[in-house]
């Protein structure tokens, strides 16, 4: 674990780290001097502003955290009630009349809103275009209705609705059971909300502010207080203290928006392949990738 570098968060407080080490080295060779003048420094200073920073890490890193998780949980419940709807569909539904002797067209027309839900919901969140899976999983007048839609997930949903509506009023599902398809629906509008909301409200810029400025303070100060004390070790102290409190604000800054393309981030992309394919071995269609097909260096961080 001393050597991992990807994944970490080195690379991105590099420069910081390598300034704030150095600047160490210079004091310490100057023993504290700045100007011909002795700044008065000791550890005990120090030894209070950091446990006043520690709590406000401690509270910008679970909150952060927290966000990260719930992102996850809902994207959870995606998986979870997009399987139960394509179950519902393949099980419930009967097949047309005068059609096919089984129900597995009918939920294929469902199953592939669905999957084209899931990569609108993940392109929407990382403000990307989702023009290229609409191609392959939808039909020209579906993609035509979704063109100029700002809000492509919601519209998707009520499509998957529409569908429901059409097959009830076709006779091919029961009354009573459509209260039973609609309830995972429901669950899906809440994830797409949970997940705008997300994405929509950052953690108050207020508290990244004072952090940043109170850490980068600190640890410019710090081996005025520690150059007396300990003498040459001071660069080697300092840096390990720097790349601990920096490192701890770039790892709640990064998941603090979890759906971006950062390391830590959420694998939204892994989550929707995964989905779609779950979903389209119960179709008992072909996997559209495999572990020979996608990169794992993409599958497994984005």
């Amino acid at each position: 674990m001393l050597f991992v570098w990807r994944g970490s968060v080195l690379q991105d407080i590099a420069p910081q780290l390598l300034a704030t080490t150095v600047f160490a080295i210079g004091v310490t060779l100057l023993h504290g001097r700045l100007f011909e003048w002795k700044i008065p420094l000791n550890f005990v200073p120090f030894s209070l502003i950091g446990l006043t920073l520690a709590i406000f890490l401690g509270f910008r890193n679970g909150t952060s955290y927290a966000r990260y998780w719930e992102a996850r949980t809902l994207w959870g419940g995606v998986l979870n009630d997009t399987r139960a709807l394509v179950r519902q569909a393949l099980t419930l539904v009967d097949a047309p009349a005068e059609g096919s002797t089984e129900a597995l067209p009918e939920a294929r027309g469902l199953a592939l809103r669905l999957i084209a839900f899931v990569h609108a919901l993940r392109h929407q969140l990382r403000r990307t275009d989702p023009a290229a899976d609409f191609a392959r999983l939808l039909a020209a007048p579906e993609i035509e209705r979704l063109r100029d839609a700002r809000f492509k997930p919601a519209l998707l949903l009520l499509m998957a609705g529409e569908w429901l509506g059409e097959r009830r009023r076709a006779g091919q599902i029961d009354p009573a059971l459509v209260q039973a398809m609609e309830r995972p629906l429901g669950r899906l509008t809440d994830a797409l909300g949970g997940c705008e909301r997300i994405a929509g409200t950052p953690i108050p810029f207020t508290y990244a502010v004072i952090i940043h400025r109170t850490i980068y303070l600190y640890c410019v100060l710090l081996p005025f207080g520690l150059v007396d004390s300990i003498g040459a070790m001071t660069p080697v102290i300092v840096a390990f203290i720097a790349y601990t409190f920096f490192a701890l604000e770039a790892l709640g800054a990064e998941i603090e928006e979890p759906f971006g393309l950062q390391p830590n981030d959420l694998a939204l992309d892994a989550m929707s392949a995964m989905i779609e394919s779950t979903l389209r071995e119960m179709l008992g269609e072909p996997q559209p990738w495999t572990a020979g097909t996608v990169p794992t260096d993409v599958y497994m961080l984005t």
